[in-house]
């Protein structure tokens, strides 16, 4: 067989795509392909009758199949997309990989270190494109959150703090929420910090998941200082999605659902004023920052398809999925055994 990067004809041609789930990330991704030029979706891959004929109803003509290895095996594709359940990104990933085909996985990279390694390891002895899909990285907020931390906004970060809650997903029950979600939210914290931690702390709790943690709240601790922390369930009544990140200078807080962004400025000499005129409270100076509005998932598709096409590297690699994978599992680990837990380097082909 040969290589992603051998194979012709990608560079100006529509790319065949294909989609192994139609869970609700699949769908998204289907919605999105079917409305893109530069791609044809030419297969699809889900269990489920009712999720593939709903499907073909959007994309008419796109062969369907139940199985992804099936698709992968009698189609001819140039890239596929990975929204099975977790437990399922090894196998139909590795199977991709296996063929030469471009994959994009979506978080996590795997359940397991080992499944994620295996997967790193396979694409680049296959020279084969493989992206992660940490979605949260393409939110035009945390884009330019980024862009001015990157600039010098704060001299030092203090901590990063997420919060990522909403009720438990229908099809979501091979894995808990550190796996599921806190790989989202370690991603985050480790990319704005430009650090991975040298420690980490959790507890968990199992409420209304029958099998796995549907609570976890977490510590890390940066080697230059700055802590991270985490609160991720599937118990809040409301989607919530948010940052804030502390520094020398002030506070930048981010809203992922509505993609807003502000900076709150600190004062030495802040008055207090008085809430019923009794309970002392300060305001720092707070400013909404110049965000334009996009569809995360079109940026990241954008970014999967120009690696694609150019034979990389992925906008977020391999690598940094194993990370996540890899923090997202030392929480579990922590919380398990009620203790902090050192982070040792990671060995990454």
């Amino acid at each position: 067989m040969t290589s992603a990067s051998d194979r012709s004809g990608t560079a100006g041609a529509r790319l065949r795509v294909g989609l192994a789930g139609l869970g609700t990330m699949g769908r998204n991704h289907l919605r999105n392909l079917a409305e893109r030029d530069d791609v044809t979706l030419v297969a699809l891959a889900d269990p489920l009758l009712a999720a593939r004929e709903a499907a073909l109803a959007l994309a008419p003509g796109v062969h369907a199949f139940d199985d992804p290895s099936t698709m992968l095996a009698e189609e001819r594709l140039d890239a596929v997309i990975v929204a099975a359940p977790t437990t399922l990104h090894h196998p139909v990933a590795l199977a991709a990989i296996a063929r030469g085909v471009a994959v994009l996985v979506e978080k996590p990279l795997a359940r397991t270190v080992e499944e994620g390694r295996e997967l790193v390891a396979a694409a680049a002895a296959r020279g084969v494109v493989l992206q992660v899909g940490h979605i949260e990285r393409f939110n035009p907020a945390v884009l330019e959150l980024d862009r001015r931390l990157r600039g010098g906004a704060l001299s030092r970060i203090f901590s990063v703090r997420t919060i990522r809650g909403g009720p438990l997903p229908e099809r979501i029950r091979d894995v808990g929420v550190a796996v599921d979600l806190a790989t989202h939210d370690v991603d985050i914290i480790c990319h704005l910090v430009g650090e991975r931690p040298i420690r980490a702390y959790a507890e968990s709790t199992r409420h209304v998941h029958t099998a796995h943690e549907d609570l976890i709240y977490a510590l890390l601790a940066f080697p230059g200082g700055a802590l991270g922390q985490l609160d991720v369930n599937w118990l809040t009544p409301e989607k919530q999605r948010r940052i804030v990140v502390l520094g020398e200078e002030g506070m930048f807080q981010v809203d992922y659902l509505s993609q807003s962004l502000t900076f709150t400025r600190g004062s030495r000499d802040l008055a207090p004023t008085y809430l019923d005129g009794y309970a002392p409270t300060f305001a720092g100076e707070t400013v909404t920052l110049p965000v334009t509005p996009a569809e995360p998932l079109r940026r990241e598709l954008d970014a999967f398809f120009v690696a694609v096409r150019s034979g990389g590297p992925a906008a977020i690699s391999g690598e940094e999925g194993l990370w996540a994978v890899a923090l997202a599992n030392t929480l579990l680990r922590s919380a398990e055994e009620h203790r902090p837990i050192t982070i040792e380097a990671l060995e990454v082909p």
